[in-house]
């Protein structure tokens, strides 16, 4: 564990001893620094540094061996030697066998329960229950079935159980060119109108012009007015990936008909649910966030807010702090949405599943909840109730 980044340390002549690392390890293993990667940089600076004159070789050779990494999430996944995860066999297990597998009974139950697998296990295993590994039922792994576990090495979700992935997943951004198959969804979006004359009068005004030049004896007196548009604000922040990619589609067409009708229009992305931060670009969504609390501070509460997405998730990625799929989030997503429904006016949820599969619990019964039950289906039905209530 963690021997090539003792090397490329000692590489950097760094005088850093084999006692040192093996200090190191040991305070892993008593998990001093866990899901932030800025404590383990201090904690491995600590154990392997003794003269403050190599901070700055440290430096570059953490640099060069983290690079990209941003937590602890990442690295976990480096510490699970490849070998473990290889996918040699599948069980399949029949619908009835699936019921009889019980989870371990909560995301801290997981956690904790993860951190022992990770100092107990040493070798590969396929199949099992237990260990970390492949093709079984244990928790922890890839190809394989559980209630409740974490996804790792495997690419893409199967049965949508996970409530962890250690794994950094590439997003596409929502592509706002689309030509809308629905001419209804930009009617239904006209709901939402407050019309107002701001800027430059650039426009001929007809009918005023008509009337000054009869009372001008006929001689023309053009008369000219600032530009008509739609004096609403509008804040829509979309879920994206993961159980969302059936429903581009019709969220590209939503985000096309959006961007020609609203003319102040703002959207941010979020996986699942949302947290401390956001992003606008899916490609570069690791490096450029933006904080949920400067959005909370750039955007006024007369901005009407639209999210969009499934609310379909493990129920500890809303109510509990890392409960995030991808990241530790030291407040839970219920926290957040509190406050962004407390900042604006109006707030709803446009839901892409058809309404008979919301249910009343879980996670879709918790978001509704927090949006007080204005969650609508993107449906144009559904988009004009939602235009309606935020038109109020």
């Amino acid at each position: 564990m963690l021997i090539d980044f003792f090397l490329e340390v000692r590489r950097a002549r760094v005088p850093a001893s084999l006692r040192e690392f093996l200090d190191l390890l040991e305070a892993i293993q008593q998990r001093l620094a866990f899901a932030d990667m800025e404590e383990f940089y201090y904690l491995a600076r600590v154990c392997l540094v003794k003269d403050e004159r190599h901070f700055d070789k440290f430096d570059r050779a953490f640099q060069a061996y983290f690079e990209g990494i941003e937590n602890l999430d990442d690295l976990l996944e480096a510490l699970i030697p490849d070998d473990w995860l290889r996918a040699e066999f599948e069980k399949h297990l029949s619908d009835e066998e699936k019921a009889k597998i019980e989870s371990l009974g909560g995301l801290e139950e997981l956690i904790d329960t993860f951190k022992k697998r990770m100092e107990e296990q040493n070798e590969r295993h396929a199949g099992g229950n237990k260990w970390i590994g492949t093709g079984g039922t244990s928790p922890f792994g890839a190809n394989g079935y559980n209630p409740e576990g974490f996804r790792i090495g495997q690419k893409n979700g199967r049965h949508g159980r996970a409530v962890k992935v250690w794994e950094k997943r590439e997003f596409k951004d929502l592509d706002d060119s689309i030509t809308l198959g629905l001419r209804n969804t930009k009617v239904a979006l006209r709901r939402l109108r407050k019309f107002a004359r701001q800027g430059a009068a650039d426009q001929l005004d007809m009918d005023d012009t008509i009337r000054s030049t009869a009372r001008n004896a006929g001689y023309l007196d053009l008369k000219m007015v600032p530009e008509r548009h739609n004096a609403v604000k509008v804040l829509i922040f979309f879920d994206v990936g993961g159980s969302m990619d059936p429903h581009v589609r019709v969220c590209e067409e939503l985000f096309s008909a959006a961007r020609l009708e609203f003319k102040h229009m703002e959207y941010f992305y979020f996986h699942n649910f949302v947290y401390e931060s956001l992003w606008k670009n899916n490609i570069r969504r690791m490096n450029e966030t933006m904080s949920t609390w400067d959005i909370l501070h750039k955007y006024s509460p007369d901005y009407k807010v639209i999210f969009v997405g499934d609310a379909t998730m493990a129920p500890y990625e809303i109510t509990h702090p890392g409960g995030s799929i991808e990241h530790w989030n030291d407040e839970a997503g219920a926290t957040w949405f509190q406050r962004i429904s407390e900042h604006f006016r109006k707030v709803v949820w446009l839901n892409p599943l058809p309404e008979s599969y919301w249910g009343t619990g879980g996670s879709l019964g918790i978001t509704k909840q927090l949006v007080n039950n204005h969650m609508y289906p993107l449906t144009i039905e559904g988009l004009e109730s939602a235009m309606k209530q935020l038109s109020k």
